[in-house]
């Protein structure tokens, strides 16, 4: 595959080339504390195009820094905070007001006291080129690098809030990527596949062929970043293999032919904007876009990773007691390994590279690994949140858990994080809303009768 660092270090160079230019603009200022910098751009003299060009001074620099140096360097950017003499006087004034019009005035008085002068300088680092994305990623590292300072954490706090109004689902635009997208654009969706890897050009070509679909979320501030995409299979029947939706050797279907569409991988591009969701509204704007395009299609439907199994299912299976296994299945999978108990004849078996390419032990393991992975995700979790990171990010979006695939996924990575099994979320249009609403306000996990059947277990 092409060397994307490349790719962004041309770019960072091309932006920083930019930046410099718009600092050299700034002068008399060159000698000035980096403390001094921030004041001058908060002070905002020489108007508004001063203040960009010593924000995009401050970027400059700050880029310009090693790790240390960039943790003092957002540490002074945090200590600009708000003024603790005024938020009194105006928290004050609050508390001594006589009626509901003065206090009203007041209360807006104390929000503005409270607002640090630190989100003014964060704002104006949104007015220079390629500033959002800037922004993006510092709070990529400030997230990395907080640790239990309050500080950073403060400024991360302010960068987030910024952040998450920036990104609101009302301003981005969702755009389907194929193979005429431009080259930086496929790079990039390379780069930042993070469910299943692309391995080479042709793997990329296949999976924006005619009977495939890709989606992504773009900022009108970072036009050619991708927030967020999915890569979307149009196939006949729920999909159960990875393998077989990836595999470049199978014909092509007709997508006028297709009655399902497959979501096989969603990708979030951008750490930085952790914890700012728009993977659901994703997800039901494709629904929306392919049921147009595609009256023949009905089912809409995940084939998901179930990256929690395997810690679960080790962890309980070397648990000194419980009630995980049926004597029905301690005898089945004890007379794959005579010398061990039921749990531990599990264990060796799902250890053993390949099992499920040996008929015998898969036979002897399929029935009881399903029905365990059933009652991990329906079941397993507190707060009415399921254990499982990605069965809770479907079933908050309004998915119900519809089936289990034994050999979902055979890569090392599938056998590892869940024993090769992978899960169907199925998305109805007409009970989206329904099951979110269960799921978030009961945590009520919606499933097809034969899930729900197996999840209740042996007893």
């Amino acid at each position: 595959m092409p060397e994307t660092a490349g790719l962004f270090d041309r770019a960072l160079s091309r932006i920083t080339a930019v930046w410099r230019d718009m600092a050299a603009s700034v002068a008399g200022e060159e000698d000035l504390t980096l403390e001094a910098q921030m004041r001058a751009c908060l002070a905002g003299k020489g108007g508004e195009v001063s203040a960009r060009n010593r924000a995009a001074k401050l970027a400059q620099a700050y880029q310009g820094l090693d790790e240390a140096g960039r943790i003092e360097f957002l540490r002074e950017l945090a200590g600009f905070d708000a003024d603790p003499a005024a938020v009194a006087k105006a928290y004050a004034a609050v508390q001594e007001a006589g009626d509901a019009m003065v206090r009203a005035s007041a209360t807006a008085a104390l929000r503005r006291a409270l607002e640090p002068p630190r989100v003014k300088l964060l704002t104006q680092f949104s007015s220079i080129p390629d500033g959002c994305k800037f922004l993006v990623d510092l709070r990529a590292f400030l997230m990395k690098h907080r640790g239990t300072d309050k500080l950073l954490a403060a400024l991360e706090s302010d960068l987030r809030g910024l952040l998450a109004a920036w990104f609101d689902i009302g301003f981005l635009e969702m755009h389907r990527i194929d193979w005429n997208s431009p080259a930086a654009l496929l790079e990039r969706l390379v780069d930042y596949e993070a469910v299943h890897a692309i391995r080479s050009w042709r793997d990329l070509k296949n999976r924006l062929d005619s009977d495939r679909r890709c989606y992504a979320f773009f900022h009108p501030r970072m036009p050619g970043e991708p927030l967020i995409f999915v890569e979307v299979a149009l196939v006949l029947g729920l999909a159960g293999s990875v393998q077989g939706l990836l595999d470049e050797q199978a014909p092509v279907l007709d997508p006028g032919e297709a009655d399902t569409a497959i979501f096989y991988s969603i990708s979030n591009c951008q750490p930085g904007l952790a914890g700012i969701s728009f993977g659901n509204f994703l997800i039901k704007r494709v629904v929306t876009e392919l049921s147009a395009e595609f009256r023949n299609i009905r089912t809409f439907a995940t084939l998901s990773p179930i990256p929690g199994f395997r810690r679960w299912l080790d962890a309980t299976l070397a648990a000194p007691a419980h009630d995980l296994l049926s004597p029905e299945e301690t005898t089945s999978l004890q007379s794959a390994f005579p010398a061990e108990s039921g749990p531990a004849a599990l264990a060796g078996i799902i250890a053993k590279t390949g099992w499920w390419t040996e008929p015998g032990l898969r036979k002897t393991a399929e029935p009881t690994l399903v029905r365990l992975c059933a009652r991990y995700l329906l079941n397993e979790g507190e707060k009415k949140r399921a254990r499982d990171p990605v069965a809770h990010f479907h079933l908050s979006n309004g998915a119900r858990v519809e089936r289990l695939n034994m050999a979902g996924d055979t890569s090392e990575k599938g056998a590892r994080e869940s024993a090769t099994l992978m899960v169907n979320y199925l998305y109805d249009p007409a009970k989206i809303e329904d099951w979110h609403e269960d799921y978030a306000g009961e945590g009520k996990r919606n499933a097809s009768t034969v899930v729900r059947k197996l999840a209740r277990g042996w007893g």
